[in-house]
């Protein structure tokens, strides 16, 4: 309920000055007759700057506006996976049944379902005049058919358990718990609680990130590696491809939860998304994806503002489930288009524009939100992780504009695209070049332990080849490839061998869509087999067009859509097919 009232002073687009005596900073309140929702972000006497969430069309100065007492906040509990949000949690379902295609201004709508009943069953090792601490585990709610939901205490709790309701069909609102706080006050505890989007969720201690991200894309997971608690970047120009490639880490990572949000990117992207999720069947359990995944949703018609927000939205849910000891992969999309928010925000307020008119903050803005990202020991005890991948959508695909240099520095994993290669038709047209990973000495760990000892021998060897490739091709531009000895052609065509046996992967594809970790060494291996075996032909005078003529190239190429990671013993019969086409030649040649 409002705690207070005033009236609005004056009117700059998504910027409303109103005179609310007693509004605090960050405080939410409601606006004008049709009550948009807004935030305070700054304060002058009895004055407050609010940036509203929704369109102020027809607002007028004079109209009400009222504190609501509490921050811009996240509804936490059973019925969030499976939903699609807009930018300030409002389920777009519940709104379509409601209102139709469009989202009236104003609309007050609970985020998560109030009729619903949920089968909770509770803590059995909890007693009534138990101490109970931040983080316990009151009981479980089973979500989906994939997911358990446990209900914790709520970070900002702590104290002695007076009651405890039996397992049982409860509503959200419905009390389960009741705890008495060290100051004496009883609270009541339901199946959710409200938490500020600004304010990062507790936990105990970070870790290292020390178990790889796998997405089943061999350029990412081979080459650019990302660990679970790690922070990753995708820069790259209209076109290059990010969008499907953040699907593909959607569908295929081995993280428990997925939240998807589209900030700001054009409609038909996000509908395409947002009607393809759903269809989606998860690889792991054979059930619908959306049983573990959740999507918000603002396009570039919506609000300007609730773009900003719908960032720390799906972050805030991020750290909900984390603290349920789930890992939980988070994808934004873009990050360009936030910041585009804060600087038409800072430029109504004002401020002065530092790079390209983005306000000075932006840099730690960025810092803060991707600092959300890592691997923690929850307030429980459990190990958890959130990685955040957020797209960068350079202008022109100028990788030194403020957005993606700022992110460049701050993230330890960054998967540039390349408009060239997406052009070739080389996808994902990650650019080997500009791409670069921190993480790698900690992959090899879990490589050499898990699937292979050779995985970084056999990663440098293929980035150096195709390095070397590169400059061999700015040689051929310029005098042709007669300049070219043997072994350098020989290195050419073994680049091109990675390049399309290996690093390229088609989303579409059935067989080869996902990739095992050991397919994706067999591949590599095979493609290096076939380079060295090549070098050590050239070095007995066999001629280099003899060698790029055998039809075991084109077997390599094409043997990523022969076999699946379900058939690796098939697939490790090819090493034997290499080794007798090189044998073949030699005698010939003998």
């Amino acid at each position: 309920m409002p705690v207070n009232s005033g009236e609005i002073v004056e009117i700059n687009g998504p910027i409303v000055t109103i005179k609310l005596p007693g509004v605090r900073n960050s405080e939410q309140v409601r606006i004008g007759q049709l009550g948009l929702i807004g935030e305070v972000i700054s304060l002058d006497g009895q004055h407050a700057i609010v940036q509203v969430y929704e369109s102020t069309e027809s607002l007028k100065p004079g109209e009400s506006a009222q504190a609501l007492g509490h921050p811009l906040s996240v509804e936490l509990g059973p019925g969030l996976l499976g939903q699609i949000f807009d930018g300030v949690q409002r389920p777009l379902s519940t709104i379509f049944a409601q209102s139709g295609d469009y989202i009236p201004r104003g609309l007050q709508i609970a985020s998560l379902a109030r009729d619903k009943k949920w089968h909770f069953e509770a803590n059995e090792h909890l007693s009534i005049g138990i101490s109970l601490k931040p983080g316990s585990v009151l009981g479980k709610v089973q979500e989906t058919q994939t997911i358990s939901h446990k209900i914790l205490i709520p970070p900002d709790c702590e104290g002695e358990l007076i009651d405890l309701v039996h397992t049982g069909e409860y509503t959200i609102e419905q009390t389960i718990a009741k705890i008495k706080q060290f100051n004496g006050e009883v609270r009541t505890l339901q199946l959710f609680h409200r938490w500020s989007v600004r304010s990062p969720r507790p936990y105990l201690n970070r870790d290292h990130a020390v178990v790889p991200l796998l997405t089943g894309q061999r350029i990412l997971d081979t080459f650019f590696p990302l660990l679970k608690g790690g922070k990753a970047a995708v820069p790259g120009p209209f076109g290059a491809g990010k969008t499907m490639l953040q699907h593909q880490i959607s569908r295929w990572s081995n993280a428990d939860i997925v939240i998807y949000v589209g900030c700001g990117e054009r409609g038909n992207e996000l509908v395409d998304i947002l009607e393809s999720f759903p269809k989606l069947i998860d690889p792991h359990t054979q059930r619908s994806l959306m049983e573990r995944t959740l999507l918000i949703a603002n396009t570039s018609n919506m609000p300007v503002v609730a773009r900003e927000a719908s960032i720390y939205v799906g972050v805030t849910i991020a750290e909900y489930y984390r603290d349920q000891g789930y890992d939980v992969v988070m994808v934004a999309d873009s990050t360009s288009r936030w910041a585009e928010a804060l600087r038409e925000v800072g430029g109504r307020l004002g401020q002065m524009p530092v790079e390209e008119g983005y306000p000075a903050y932006l840099a730690s803005r960025l810092a803060a939100f991707y600092e959300r990202a890592g691997r923690v020991t929850t307030l429980n005890g459990e190990k958890a992780a959130i990685s955040l991948i957020g797209a960068v959508s350079p202008p022109g695909g100028d990788f030194s504009e403020p957005v993606t240099s700022h992110t460049k520095e701050i993230v330890q994993t960054f998967w540039a695209l390349s408009k060239e290669l997406a052009d070739a038709r080389h996808y994902p047209s990650i650019d080997w070049n500009d791409s670069f990973s921190s993480y790698v000495d900690i992959a090899q760990q879990w490589w050499a332990e898990n699937i292979d000892k050779r995985w970084l021998e056999y990663r440098n060897e293929a980035l150096r080849l195709l390095t070397q490739a590169d400059e061999l091709a700015r040689i051929v531009n310029l005098v042709g490839p007669e300049a070219l000895s043997p072994t350098q052609r020989w290195i050419l065509i073994s680049a091109a061998l990675i390049r399309e046996g290996v690093l390229q992967q088609s989303a579409v594809d059935e067989v080869d869509s996902f990739c095992s970790p050991e397919k994706q060494i067999l591949l590599l291996s095979f493609v290096l087999k076939i380079y060295r075996q090549g070098v050590i032909l050239l070095e007995k005078g066999i001629p280099v067009q003899q060698l790029s003529n055998l039809p075991i190239l084109t077997q390599a190429r094409r043997i990523k859509s022969v076999y699946s990671s379900d058939q690796i013993d098939k697939l490790r019969m090819f090493e034997k097919e290499i080794e007798a086409a090189f044998s073949q030649i030699q005698i010939e040649y003998s």
